[in-house]
Parts: structure tokens; sequence; C-alpha cells
């Protein structure tokens, strides 16, 4: 795979690394356009297309050194998919600050744990278009429509986006816990009283999704009216200057070779998130 960002091998080395990049290009269990498996190498070779000079932070982000690491390959399931996610970021969290790049939202759960177990008082920040609360679907209880059920076994989650649910998530909707969209268009009241939620420790997940699919169309279920790219990163500072984001991921990028200003979007929303934590 592309080396992040293009970076010369002095800042990409992981001996000079403080973040790591964990690619997977997992797609088991998505239910409509195939593709995110595409994601994490699309991300990547749009990123080296990137000018590494930040305007917001007057800095060359890269310099503190990002290494882009070995995907995670394991497809044989959803469950062991998981399994392999935990082991390889165990290698790293607490070390590194370490971002996964997926893939479908699956992959997220295998990091999260990772995190979770190193980092006390910790809660997860998910944005997305979808709720993610199923308990199982399709026989599985490591599908992508159930990564934030999982994570509510471990600790709190703050939902941000959210504009599509089944019937059968409704019971475990935690309602001072969920924003959504409808309620924060065209606003950013909202911003103070999603940072209360949040503990002293945070781990970020972006379902892509989340975003307006006028921004975002390449994903495997775009749903209309989504977060704005303005009000995303402003947000995401807010979050980053009143909490500890001990790492993050991005994921369901679904590539489209006609266009490919999504994957750049997904690879300088990475970017700017290291930015906030380094610069």
């Amino acid at each position: 795979m592309t080396n992040y960002g293009g970076i010369p091998k002095e800042f990409s080395d992981l001996k000079n690394a403080k973040v790591v990049i964990l690619p997977v290009p997992y797609d088991g269990t998505s239910t409509w356009v195939k593709g995110a498996d595409k994601g994490p190498e699309a991300i990547l070779e749009a990123s080296a297309n990137m000018e590494l000079y930040d305007i917001e932070s007057k800095s060359e982000i890269y310099t503190i050194g990002i290494h882009t690491a070995k995907p995670v390959t394991e497809k044989s399931s959803p469950e062991k998919m998981t399994d392999a996610v935990y082991k390889e970021a165990k290698k790293y969290v607490g070390k590194y600050y370490t971002v996964v790049i997926g893939g479908e939202h699956s992959v997220s759960f295998g990091t999260i744990k990772a995190h979770f177990e190193k980092y006390k008082n910790m809660c997860v920040l998910q944005i997305d278009a979808h709720s993610d609360l199923r308990p199982e679907y399709e026989g599985s209880k490591y599908n992508h429509a159930c990564v934030m059920a999982r994570t509510r076994e471990l600790c709190r989650v703050v939902h941000v986006g959210i504009r599509s649910q089944c019937v059968e998530e409704l019971p475990y909707i935690i309602r001072e816990n969920i924003f959504y969209a409808h309620e924060i268009q065209n606003n950013n009241d909202w911003f103070e009283k999603a940072v209360e939620r949040l503990t002293a420790n945070v781990y970020i997940t972006i379902d892509l999704d989340g975003l307006d699919p006028s921004i975002m169309p390449s994903t495997g279920t775009p749903e209309p009216g989504g977060v704005g790219w303005y009000q995303l990163i402003s947000f995401l500072q807010k979050v980053y200057q009143k909490r500890n984001v001990v790492g993050f991921d991005v994921v369901e990028l679904c590539p489209n070779k006609i266009n490919t200003a999504p994957d750049f979007l997904a690879s300088k929303l990475i970017y700017k998130m290291i930015g906030y934590k380094f610069k």
C-alpha cells in the first residue's frame, strides 16, 4: 500500500513516528454498495497528493512522524477480522497515536477495544448517519450494523449526525447521548452540550456517511442531510481542545474512480485530526 502522505522516509519510519496509520481493507458484511475494502488504498493514494503544509496550524504536520503499518488482511469472518484488528492495534496503542482506516464500520470495534483497555474513563464519539445499535444482524454480532452495540458493552457512546435507524434499535437509544442530524443543522449551539457528554478520554470513530452526500457520495449507504465539512472540523477542534482524544478511525469510504474528491476529503480529514492532536 501507498505510504500515507507520500511522506519522506525520515518521517515515515516507525522509529521516528508519533502516529501509526493502520489500514483494514475489509468489506465482509456491508449490505448495499460494496467496495469499502478499496477505501484504505484510495485514502492513501489521495493523501500522497495533499499539500503537507497546514494553513490552519501554520505547520507541516507530518514532521511529527507518521508511519503507515502493514494492513490487517484477515477476511474469513467479521469475528476473526475483529480479533485480528484488536491484536494488531494492541501493538501500537499507548506507544503511538493510532489511526485505523477502513474498510466498513465493523473494523472499528477491535481498535476501540484495544484503546478501552489502555485508557481509563474512555468513551466513544461516533460521527455517523446510522446509530449501528442492532444487537446482531444477518447472524453476526460483529456486523457493521452492530458496531456501536458492541462498543456500548464497554463504554459510553455519544452519537452525532444520526439520521437513519431501524425500529429495533430504539430501546437502546440514550436520548441525552444522541444528536440527530435534523437537530444540529445550521447551528453550532449543540457543540458544548455534546462535549459535556464526553468523558476525559475520547476515541473518535467517523463513518464517512455521517457527512452530507453532496461532499461525501462515496459510501455504501449514503443518507441525505448530513454534516458539512466546516461544521465537522469546527466540532472536532472543540473536542480536541476540551478532551484527550486518544485515537480515531475513519471508515466506510467506498471509492468511485470517476470522482476522487471524497477520497481526498477523507485523507485531508485524517491529516487535520492528527494536526489537532499535535499542533
